[in-house]
Formats: C-alpha cells, sequence, structure tokens
C-alpha cells in the first residue's frame, strides 16, 4: 500500500495526550504542510495561530469544553474574512469553510506522519478565542487542532458496531 494511503488509514483523533512539548521544529513542520492545503480559488484566505505555551494553553482549554485531549500545542485556524471579502467573496459563500476542513485534514496527516498526535475541536467560545490570541478584526477562529504526544493507555479509537466501508458510504450513478 502505498505511504499515502497507509497514513490516511491510520491516523487517528488522539483525545489524550502526555507533557511531553511537541519540539517547534515539528510544529513549524506541520504549519509548512498546512500551507499546502487546497483552498478556494487558491486564494488562502486561511490563517494559522500557533502556540505552544502552557499558560495560553490553560486558558484556551478554559474557553474550549471539547478541549479535552491537553495539549502541549495548538493551531488555531482562522478565516481571513477581511481578504475574502476583497475578494468578492459573500459571508454565506461555503469555500472558505471547505479550506477549514482542507487545512484541518492537512494538519492531521502532517502531524500523524511525525509522530504528533492531534485532533479537531471546534467547541469553544470564538470571541473569548479571537480575544485571548489578540486576533484582529475579520480575523474568526474557525477551528483549534490540539497536539501532543499521546498517552499511554488513552481512550481507544471509537467503534460503533461494524466498520463502514466505502461501499457503505457511496452510489454510482450512471
Amino acid at each position: 500500500m502505498n505511504a499515502v494511503l497507509a497514513a490516511i488509514r491510520s491516523r487517528r483523533v488522539v483525545r489524550s495526550m502526555d507533557d511531553e512539548p511537541v519540539g517547534r521544529e515539528a510544529l513549524e513542520a506541520i504549519l509548512d504542510a498546512a500551507r499546502w492545503a487546497p483552498s478556494a480559488g487558491n486564494r488562502h484566505l486561511q490563517r494559522f495561530v500557533a502556540t505552544d505555551d502552557p499558560g495560553t494553553l490553560h486558558v484556551l482549554r478554559m474557553v474550549s469544553p471539547g478541549m479535552i485531549a491537553r495539549p502541549t500545542a495548538a493551531i488555531v485556524i482562522c478565516t481571513d474574512w477581511s481578504l475574502a471579502a476583497d475578494f468578492g467573496f459573500r459571508p454565506d459563500v461555503p469555500g472558505p469553510w471547505i479550506d477549514v476542513g482542507t487545512a484541518a485534514a492537512t494538519i492531521l496527516l502532517a502531524a500523524h506522519s511525525l509522530g504528533i498526535g492531534a485532533g479537531p475541536v471546534t467547541s469553544f467560545s470564538k470571541a473569548a478565542v479571537g480575544t485571548l490570541l489578540r486576533l484582529p478584526d475579520g480575523l474568526q477562529p474557525d477551528m483549534i487542532v490540539c497536539l501532543g504526544h499521546p498517552a499511554a493507555g488513552g481512550p481507544a479509537p471509537i467503534r460503533r458496531g461494524r466498520a463502514i466501508t466505502w461501499r457503505d458510504l457511496t452510489t454510482f450513478v450512471p
């Protein structure tokens, strides 16, 4: 099996992380990979705010109920809606939201390739995160990706019934 397909199949959301810091080199490699994520019209409306500061992470967890992993680093994926407006994107167009997803998928795979656990979080106060990170007007936090080393004995991946195949999820049309 090729390496990309193997990585896709073996990647898991990590919900329990140990205290070992994510090295700055690994964090920068993940951010470098994120810039290669596909984007609507190749406009790159996403911006990334990264932190490995324990105090900032502590406050971020306080305003993010979904942030249960206790990461040692995090990347906040933001959309630059001011830039989107300059490009003529209306606030209701789906492109920038899809770009958040492609950036997140790229970050999750890049982290996995480096042996770093990762998990996305969308349950957080956008206003509080924006204030904490001192985001300028027009820059909206859309997703937090927690990063850290998987804790030994952490929760197993969630399994629901039988394994779903691609055939279960696909319809071919003539």
